[in-house]
């Protein structure tokens, strides 16, 4: 798992959606959510890739996992 990233990305996003001023505690539950929804999509994109017999986890694992077509 990631140990720790920077929270100023997350800052731009939520700007760049509109957002006109961001608290830091807004910030740290932002990462938190994002980093429990990558762990579930990792975990899912790594039983496809298990499924399909293979080791490598692609692309399309990543997207099935993540619910995309």
């Amino acid at each position: 798992m990631v140990k720790d990233f920077p929270l100023a990305p997350l800052e731009k996003i939520l700007k760049k959606a509109g957002a006109r001023r961001v608290s830091k505690e807004a910030l740290i539950e932002l990462k938190s959510a994002l980093l429990d929804i990558t762990n579930k999509v990792a975990l899912e994109a790594i039983k496809l890739s298990h499924h399909a017999k293979r080791v490598t986890i692609k692309r399309e694992d990543i997207k099935l996992a993540a619910g995309e077509k």
